[in-house]
């Protein structure tokens, strides 16, 4: 009897081991892929398996290439991953069975130099299971614009990564990611992790903005933004079922100061058992509410603003807890999303069931046509009848729709730095086409009295007007101003050019330019940039020339060729590269200017055989870069902008004589009463303003930041980002910046200058470059300062150099009297 109550209890042990064997079987995995590697690391206490190791459970088609990244540098959790890679030049896929339901999809890519692949030209699409996710997609292109996930390791750091999340399902049991270069492009990946969905993340249906419903089943999302709002970063360690990271929403607020944060971590759960998923704790229990709510204009609102990609829709998530009430009717706000009205009379208490209780709302707004931001805006009630004119939010998340099995979007920017593309300029010439209409209708009204100017319009017409073409976007009242003279002094310096009318360059045929180029003949290539490839040619019978011709692949395009000749033909400076002409034809973009004998300033820096510059040289090429870039800020009503100098953009004519070059990123400066440009970021790694990229604020004083760069650069020539190098000497800002506040710069300066130049001159140069990347912008000097101390300097060092040899000529006649003497000694003995 005892025999059989021992096997049946053994028989029940097993069947519930084996049930809960089922389960845990059942359950659905995750998928943690280190790149590049046939080993695995420890990152935030989960263990990422390489793509090579065995037993993997992944299949990799074709091996591609493997890269190292041994000198990553950052406080990033996800280091471990960022120092290996998997580079591609054909298909790649990733296969990985038994897997159903709904994931995250996270890629992971930090860009960084290889001996044989320049990841910043790199170029590829990602689809999965027929989805496509990317397409044209640049990473190092991507990190220069402001971007959801874009995570940067420090202020001034050398370490940059972006993470890219997608929220898809998967329902055949069989997953396959494809990685596809673009034509004569490559592309490359970190990591990949997979991770199920735990709960339920999406209701089946949510409301439109405006009226209506929208099922979500069948679609798949980008995750474009997720802020913890009012509170600290939250990394995905403290998220733990879905590994989210949440980035603080200061920096996408219009006004900041329009909301003042809150917490409070006591004792907040979720309204309902479901939402538990849907953001982890920390999330709530900080908030923004509205500040001096008894004093503001009841139209006030906090406001958010976004980058997003146009012609797609979206969905924006709201997160709710109420800290501070704990009845009804205290707080009662309106929600706007693209300026509609999305919720009216919301009052999160009632709403959530209470105080301490975590809610959210999900609203869809379809996209109109061309729309490239996204506003989510909270503002009061003014008609309830609550105790304050208050919002309140916690959490805030925006995810981008998939559109027939797609959510890649190939990005184009705008002056701005806005995402667009090229239906927008579609629609500007539409917009253009019908108001000519609207003129014409208007003319055939006064048919008559058009009849009778004709004969004079055409009159003053052949007159007048010069042939060629202007674009319609070149035309406007021409500037009559010239501003001309000598060199002032500091602070009153005159300007050596004028500024131009607005009429272009040029307009050369396509034929002119094969011509001039051999047709595009590769030995001929003396350059190449965002823009696209320079050939060295010659125009307008024997006038040598440097010509750019766009690439279709680069990540600028129509908008910069506009700037760029928009810039050049209302600037006229002997420090500013000229533009002779353009050429728009069959889908061509080419700008060619004057030619400049001896290339760039960093070409002659390192990197090159070509002989090194004197101490001298160098000085008189940053009085030169200086000179342009004083005269951009000064020679226009609001200044400009120049938003991308680095010594690449300064170019060297045949009696090295520096002039800027490349205006594609220049921007018009503030208007009179501002004290910025709001704008998306834009530049060189290693050249950018802090400033700058914290607050998206473009000021003049961002180009004296790079300025300052360039000034380091020059004297310790060197890459300004060389992750080759020790970790404390990948970034030559901040490695200079150590060695200048010891006052000990001279001692990794350019072994070449040693012995060659004035150490006072060198003092006082170094001490500009520290002044000109002073942290807070303010603090930072003009560009005519600069020039100033920089003129200054050169004299020191000319003075030195007179002294230097005279102190040679004194001793030479010296030497040659002490020989005369001897000679006369001689004769006197002979």
């Amino acid at each position: 009897m005892m025999g059989k109550l021992i096997g049946e209890r053994l028989l029940l042990m097993v069947m519930i081991l084996v049930t809960v064997i089922i389960i845990v079987e059942a359950q659905p995995k995750s998928f943690l892929i280190n790149c590049g590697s046939n080993s695995s690391v420890n990152v935030d206490g989960r263990k990422w398996i390489g793509d090579m190791a065995p037993n993997n459970n992944v299949t990799l088609d074709s091996p591609g290439a493997v890269v190292s990244n041994a000198t990553f540098s950052g406080n990033s959790i996800y280091e471990p991953l960022y120092k290996t890679a998997r580079i591609f030049t054909a298909s790649l896929n990733y296969t990985i069975k038994e897997v159903q339901g709904n994931y995250f999809f996270r890629f992971y890519f930090c860009p960084f130099e290889t001996v044989d692949y320049n990841v910043n030209e790199s170029s590829f699409g990602v689809v999965v299971n027929g989805v496509k996710l990317l397409s044209e997609f640049n990473v190092a292109g991507k990190i220069s614009h402001k971007n959801v996930n874009l995570k940067i390791s420090g202020k001034n750091s050398s370490s940059f990564f972006l993470i890219k999340e997608y929220i898809l399902d998967v329902d055949d049991g069989m997953l396959v990611i494809e990685f596809v270069p673009s034509r004569n492009s490559f592309g490359f990946i970190n990591a990949i992790e997979i991770v199920p969905v735990v709960g339920e993340l999406f209701a089946g249906s949510i409301s439109k903005v405006g009226g209506g419903n929208l099922n979500l089943t069948g679609h798949g999302m980008e995750t474009m933004y997720r802020l913890n709002v009012g509170g600290p970063e939250i990394q995905s360690n403290q998220d733990p079922d879905l590994r989210r990271i949440w980035e603080m929403d200061s920096s996408y607020m219009i006004t900041e100061n329009a909301g003042s944060g809150m917490k409070n971590s006591s004792n907040i759960t979720y309204a309902s058992a479901n939402d538990t998923s849907v953001a982890p704790l920390l999330v709530y229990e900080t908030a923004r509410a509205m500040s001096n709510t008894e004093v503001l204009d009841k139209r006030f609102n906090m406001s958010w603003k976004f980058e997003v990609d146009p012609d797609f829709d979206y969905v924006v998530r709201l997160h709710f807890c109420e800290l501070m009430y704990d009845k009804s009717n205290e707080r009662i706000f309106r929600i706007y999303i693209n300026n509609r009205t999305a919720v009216d009379n919301l009052d999160v208490f009632v709403r959530a069931g209470g105080k301490n209780k975590a809610y959210h709302q999900d609203h869809y707004d379809s996209a109109s046509s061309g729309m490239d931001t996204l506003w989510v805006q909270l503002g009061p009630e003014t008609a309830a009848g609550a105790a304050g004119t208050d919002a309140i939010l916690n959490g805030l998340e925006v995810f981008k729709l998939s559109r027939n099995g797609n959510l890649a979007h190939v990005e184009r920017y705008d002056t701005d730095g806005n995402s667009g593309s090229k239906s927008n300029a579609r629609v500007v010439w539409i917009g253009v086409g019908a108001g000519i209409a609207s003129v014409a209708i208007m003319a055939c009204i006064g048919v008559f009295i058009f009849c009778f100017f004709k004969r004079r319009k055409e009159s003053s017409d052949t007159k007048n007007n010069s042939p060629g073409w202007r674009p319609i976007f070149l035309y406007g009242a021409a500037v009559n101003s010239t501003v001309g003279g000598a060199k002032g002094s500091a602070g009153t310096q005159k300007l050596y050019g004028s500024v131009a009318s607005t009429r272009a360059g040029k307009r050369f045929t396509l034929a002119e330019i094969n011509a001039a180029t051999n047709s595009f003949d590769e030995s001929l290539i003396i350059g190449v940039g965002g823009f696209g490839k320079v050939y060295k040619g010659e125009v307008d019978d024997g006038v040598p020339a440097a010509i750019k011709r766009a690439n279709p692949q680069s990540e600028q395009g129509l908008v910069e060729f506009e700037t760029e000749i928009e810039m050049l033909s209302k600037l006229r400076h002997r420090h500013l590269v000229s533009l002779i002409g353009f050429c728009e034809e069959k889908n061509e973009m080419i700008l060619v200017y004057e030619y400049m004998a001896n290339g760039t300033l960093r070409s002659h820096l390192f990197g090159s055989d070509l002989p090194p510059l004197t101490w001298k040289q160098r000085l008189e090429a940053c009085i030169g870069a200086a000179r342009g870039l004083h005269y951009l800020h000064t020679g226009a009503d609001r200044g400009i902008i120049h938003r991308d100098v680095k010594t690449t953009n300064i170019l060297l004519d045949e009696n090295f004589v520096a002039k800027m070059a490349d205006f594609g990123l220049s921007k018009d400066g503030p208007a009179f009463e501002h004290t910025h440009v709001s704008t998306a970021v834009k530049g060189s790694f290693g050249y950018l303003d802090p400033e700058y990229f914290r607050r998206q604020q473009l000021t003049e004083k961002s180009d004296v930041y790079s300025f300052g760069v360039v000034l380091f650069e020059v004297v310790c020539a060197r890459a300004v980002i060389n992750p080759t190098l020790p970790k404390d000497e990948i970034n030559l800002a901040e490695w200079a910046m150590r060695w200048q506040r010891q006052r000990s710069l001279d001692k990794i300066i350019d072994p070449l200058l040693l012995g060659s130049h004035c150490p006072e001159s060198l003092s006082k140069f170094a001490e500009i470059a520290e002044k000109c990347l002073a942290d807070d912008g303010k603090s930072r000097p003009t560009m005519g300062e600069v020039l100033w101390h920089l003129e200054y300097v050169l004299q020191l060092h000319e003075a030195w150099l007179n002294m230097d040899n005279n102190t040679q000529v004194v001793q030479e006649h010296s030497n040659q009297d002490e020989e005369e003497v001897d000679l006369d000694l001689k004769n006197a003995t002979d």
